[in-house]
């Protein structure tokens, strides 16, 4: 076996020891949810304050970066198995 094939031999187990040793509590995770939804919905918020204030295409504009928050704060829930 050659050196570099021997460190990841090597290295493989510490990874996988840090991954498991990494994870979150449901507190934790609940309180990033939290925090991803209260990112999401301000700028939900503010895509339809653009919209109602400056002109549609700019609420248009705005919400793409809302969506696709709020996406992410969804995938997160399902993920983790957060209930609504």
């Amino acid at each position: 076996m050659s050196v570099r094939q021997t460190s990841l031999v090597i290295a493989t187990p510490a990874l996988r020891v840090y991954a498991l040793a990494m994870s979150k509590t449901r507190s934790e995770v609940l309180a990033e949810s939290r925090k991803k939804g209260i990112v999401a919905g301000a700028t939900t918020a503010g895509a339809i304050a653009a919209g109602v204030v400056v002109a549609p295409f700019a609420g248009a504009v705005a919400a793409v970066p809302a969506a696709y928050l709020a996406y992410k704060w969804w995938k997160h829930r399902a993920e983790n198995g957060i209930r609504f």
